[in-house]
């Protein structure tokens, strides 16, 4: 069942974290952000909306990296409830789509609740002061890729926000596959 990520809520300040990447390396807040913006995405191995936009997300990334903007992908869900979100299948899915960006796993899901991540693709785009400016959608992909026609929304929204330190008010929010909360 598909589910929409929350509006933005303009402003909000980024929590920090420290999670093991699939390098081995672990990165905070701080490790990723960047001079002009900074990109946090809650996504997962086995969704298939992210399966859609994996190749494209990778190139976007770059794009955005060479505009100064941070970025890092953060894997939420229980492994327990899909062997495909081992951390062992992260670093597989990282290489795959050549992922140039730390791919981390938070695995108490402390910072998922934090940022109230809701479902995979879930894009959070921040000033440089760390202030919440998009929570949309990369684009108009679903379970199939979109058309390579279709407006990098993702892309256009963090070249805004690095140019001018705001987010588009209109937003369109993501919709992915709900986050695997591991049973409390």
């Amino acid at each position: 069942m598909a589910v929409n990520s929350s509006t933005c809520n303009f402003g909000w300040k980024a929590p920090d974290f420290a999670l093991l990447g699939t390098d081995k390396n672990i990165y905070s807040l701080a490790d990723i952000r960047g001079p002009k913006g900074t990109l946090i995405m809650f996504i997962c191995n086995h969704c298939p909306y992210v399966k859609a936009i994996a190749a494209r997300l990778s190139a976007d990334t770059k794009t955005l990296k060479q505009i100064d903007i941070g970025v890092i992908a953060i894997m939420a869900n229980d492994p327990k409830q899909n062997a495909e979100d081992s951390f062992e299948n992260m670093s597989t899915f990282a290489q795959n789509h050549g992922f140039t960006f730390p791919y981390v796993i938070d695995e108490t899901q402390d910072v998922a609740r934090a940022y109230d991540a809701v479902c995979t693709p879930d894009f959070f785009g921040f000033n440089q002061d760390l202030e919440l400016q998009y929570r949309g959608r990369l684009d108009d992909s679903g379970r199939v890729a979109s058309s390579g026609n279709s407006r990098r929304e993702l892309v256009e929204a963090m070249v805004k926000i690095s140019e001018t330190g705001k987010g588009p008010t209109e937003q369109i929010p993501s919709m992915g596959c709900s986050i695997k909360w591991s049973p409390q």
